[in-house]
């Protein structure tokens, strides 16, 4: 089989890596790929924004199967355009991507089919907006209704703190269109959790829960990030919290977007915060999130390639995904000044032994050589029998790894470590 994958991130390379141990899979092409994924798959220099140079590609080369990985390409109508020249792709349609892709139809989605999230109100005008904001509860949290790199949500500790979020939204534009509407929500407390899901549209099967770590430095500090690590599964998803997940929002959104005409297959990521009052959604994407995927799917037992196309043929089952009871930990390396400005071009030195377990998001190839091009420039993986296991081992091999103003957390894991204490 010919495999295509949409994107150029460290998912990406997790997803390439576990597609490649199919072993009908023939040739992997990356559309746009990276330095680093060049190594697993043909890299092609096409955006994952430009779906007529995709389809076209796609159509020329006899592809197979597609996989559709990062949230743009699926808002946009990615899986569509290759459906309609007959190539399956893994992804759900436009339709139905639309439940990452506008904050406000998620939370309206909810409200009507009664999921549990936090209390809102939608805008589409800043006076309002504020005026709002003069009685609402601090702190409060403020989300662009459309995409914004996963930048689009401000948490405001005070009432001030609100209002300039709103004025910077709406009326400064930094999000793009996508502040033209916003939601202001309650603020919630509680442990988070990351569950993706596999899902063919009525079944709905979830993976092995995660914990990211959004802040930039040790002990949640600095700024919001897209992730500087993640540990897999998560010691505050337990069994008892897991089945009621299921009963009362993982299918209950399967079966209310099927209501709503938007069938959703593919991957539906479920954001939730455990509240004093239950499991509440905090947000949903249509994709595997990052760095969530480098560590969930080397977990993954069963085979991905076969998983993913069950779920385009609506043939999904629950005993079909089998996941290791192994724990795993991601520790992503950054650029020095990310999320804010870095430099970049410098040479990564990567020893072979720590090959497999490296998942390269912002790298080019320059001559032959491998140098950093991005803020989040990869991620290092590893599994263990015990959670602590993979922590150690994970930063044993990050300490192998060089380039010039790396930087990361050295505490990935710490507060999973002492949730399962504490139990």
């Amino acid at each position: 089989m010919k495999i295509l994958v949409v994107g150029g991130g460290g998912r990406e390379h997790a997803i390439i890596k576990k597609v490649k141990e199919n072993p009908s899979v023939t040739e992997i092409f990356a559309l746009p790929g990276n330095g680093g994924i060049a190594a697993d798959a043909t890299c092609v220099n096409i955006g994952a924004k430009d779906i007529p140079a995709i389809v076209e590609f796609a159509k020329s080369n006899s592809i197979d199967y597609a996989i559709v990985a990062p949230d743009d390409p699926l808002v946009l109508g990615c899986v569509d355009a290759l459906a309609e020249v007959g190539i399956p792709s893994f992804g759900p349609t436009k339709a139905a991507a639309i439940i990452e892709g506008s904050k406000v139809f998620s939370k309206n989605l909810m409200k009507k089919y009664g999921i549990p999230t936090a209390k809102y109100e939608v805008f589409s005008d800043a006076g309002a907006a504020l005026k709002y904001l003069e009685d609402a509860p601090i702190p409060t949290v403020i989300k662009a209704d459309g995409l914004a790199l996963g930048k689009g949500v401000i948490i405001a500790m005070t009432r001030d703190e609100a209002k300039n979020a709103v004025l910077s939204i709406m009326e400064d534009k930094v999000f793009g269109e996508s502040g033209s509407n916003i939601v202001i929500e309650e603020f919630l407390e509680g442990p988070e959790v990351s569950v993706l899901s596999f899902t063919d549209g009525k079944c709905v099967v979830p993976m092995i829960s995660s914990q990211d770590h959004k802040r930039a430095h040790d002990g949640d500090l600095g700024l919001n990030t897209g992730g500087m690590g993640t540990v897999a599964p998560n010691p505050y998803y337990t069994e008892a919290v897991a089945a009621e997940c299921m009963e009362k929002i993982f299918l209950p959104t399967i079966k209310a977007m099927e209501a709503e005409g938007r069938t959703f297959k593919g991957c539906l990521y479920f954001g939730l915060m455990l509240t004093k009052d239950g499991p509440k959604v905090i947000e949903y994407n249509c994709r595997f999130g990052d760095p969530e995927t480098q560590v969930v799917l080397p977990l993954l037992e069963s085979d991905l390639l076969d998983v993913m196309i069950s779920t385009t043929n609506g043939t999904l089952s629950a005993d079909a995904v089998r996941f290791s009871d192994k724990s795993a930990c991601c520790v992503i390396m950054a650029s020095n000044g990310y999320p804010e400005h870095y430099e970049k071009g410098f040479e990564i030195a990567i020893p072979d032994a720590a090959l497999p377990s490296v998942y390269v998001a912002g790298a080019a190839l320059r001559e032959g050589k491998l140098v950093t091009s991005g803020g989040r420039v990869l991620g290092v993986s590893a599994v263990g029998d015990t959670l602590s296991e993979a922590i150690r081992a994970s930063y044993s091999l990050v300490s192998t790894i060089n380039f010039e103003n790396a930087f990361y957390r050295s505490d990935i894991g710490k507060r999973a470590l002492m949730a399962k204490e504490i139990k």
